[in-house]
């Protein structure tokens, strides 16, 4: 990930956390103070965003030194040590509630993604996410899902042309919508489109989409409809995918399955940071 986007989100949520410095910390704790400190794991997880974390206490103080005893994507049990952190204390202070934040939401993340692709191990399909990120935050979130075994779905409006049920409404069916769309784009970029029936199906396929969304469909109906398509297009799974559900739609033959759960609404692992 490119280092200007950690910087600018952290910069931004700075500016959010102390738009006027810390006046608990400014005035409590002695400029020269220096003090050690270590991130620990309150629960079982898969770390996620440690070099984010690491960046937000080294903005706040160049000097600080850092010691990791894991690295992103390695999953660790509760009670394990992850980051050791040693520098000036007021800078610590200040960076602590951004850096775990951070780390926390990302490790989550990860963590809830693995759990997905672990359910689907021997299936050709692939667990990937969704643009139901949070603002500002979809670069980390994102990449958080690869780190937990996940693919990226599209990361904005402007990388690829998904036709959903509103487009098709108000393009006046999927036929014109397609045709008009596929007039505008350059050859180099797929076209998907979202159906919920059979029917809906053959009308994507028949207009040329490169990939087909199977939208909220039974596991039952989803097989007809990969049966349907015969690989003549990329099938992906939607809608309200669970831990639960998510091998019988494995084993309807779809390509790819995506899950606005491992980002919208997805826990935040539990980590402290300890001063010694």
């Amino acid at each position: 990930m490119e280092n200007w986007v950690v910087k600018d989100i952290l910069e931004r949520a700075f500016r959010e956390d102390m738009p006027m410095g810390d006046i608990t910390t400014d005035y409590t704790v002695r400029a020269d103070s220096v003090s050690r400190a270590y991130l620990v794991a309150k629960q079982n997880g898969v770390i996620a965003g440690l070099e984010i974390c690491m960046e937000a206490f080294k903005m706040l103080d160049p000097d600080v030194k850092l010691q990791p005893f894991v690295k992103d994507g390695d999953f660790v049990e509760k009670g394990k040590k992850l980051l050791l952190v040693e520098g000036k204390s007021r800078a610590l202070l200040k960076a602590e509630r951004t850096a775990l934040n951070l780390l926390q939401r990302l490790s989550g993340i990860a963590s809830e993604t693995r759990k997905y692709v672990d359910r689907i191990t021997g299936y050709n399909a692939k667990v990937v996410d969704t643009r139901k990120t949070t603002p500002g935050l979809r670069l980390l979130e994102k990449y958080a899902v690869r780190v937990g075994g996940g693919t990226n779905h599209r990361f904005s409006l402007s990388d690829g042309v998904l036709i959903k049920d509103n487009h098709i409404k108000a393009a006046g069916g999927i036929k014109q919508a397609v045709e008009a769309v596929r007039a505008a784009i350059p050859h180099t970029v797929k076209i998907e489109v979202e159906t919920e029936t059979l029917d809906q199906v053959k009308e994507a396929l028949d207009s040329g989409a490169d990939i087909i969304m199977l939208d909220n469909m039974p596991p039952e109906l989803m097989k007809q409809a990969v049966e349907l398509i015969e690989g003549k297009a990329i099938t992906e799974a939607s809608g309200n995918v669970t831990l639960d559900n998510i091998q019988d739609v494995a084993a309807a033959g779809v390509d790819i399955i995506s899950v606005g759960a491992i980002t919208h609404s997805v826990k935040a692992m539990d980590i402290s940071m300890k001063f010694e």
